[in-house]
């Protein structure tokens, strides 16, 4: 394989969309009460206005013009409130790899341009969430030198 990264285009919707699909999968797998299977995360129009906007930067993992992964990022500033420090944070809303692509070192790739990116914009961090039960992107996270900064508990009122 040679991977290499670029911002997403137009393109690329189809492909990032049956991306989007597997990882909906694997979140209704695990959240059937919350997620939906067979549903998609966004439309064709919603795709083509994220990837041209620079506070959601999508970048895709290219292997011989073919989408083999992408990261959807949001660039976010705090504080979320006057006592915390005002700094740029690029959050990782979306990180995916195609299932025939997993284990070929494209999600260290693309994890690794998402850093760069975050330092040449002058972000302080780069963060994400990760459902808990999916222990193989946790893993991933962890071996890339992700740390846990704060848990989202919750409780469930049916």
């Amino acid at each position: 394989m040679d991977i290499t990264v670029r911002r997403a285009e137009a393109k690329d919707i189809d492909k990032v969309s049956k991306l989007l699909s597997e990882v909906l999968e694997i979140h209704a797998k695990l959240r059937s009460d919350i997620f939906i299977s067979g549903t998609t995360k966004y439309t064709k129009e919603e795709l083509t206005s994220i990837f041209q906007n620079d506070d959601t930067p999508v970048f895709v993992a290219v292997d011989n013009d073919e989408v083999v992964g992408y990261a959807f990022c949001v660039v976010k500033r705090q504080p979320f409130s006057t006592n915390m420090i005002d700094f740029k944070t690029l959050y990782i809303d979306d990180l995916c790899v195609d299932e025939e692509c997993r284990g070929k070192h494209v999600g260290t790739i693309l994890y690794k341009y998402v850093l760069n990116y975050a330092k040449e914009i002058g972000c302080y961090d780069v963060t994400l969430n990760v459902w808990e039960g999916n222990d193989n992107a946790r893993a991933f996270y962890e071996k890339m030198g992700m740390f846990v900064k704060e848990t989202q508990m919750e409780v469930i009122l049916k």
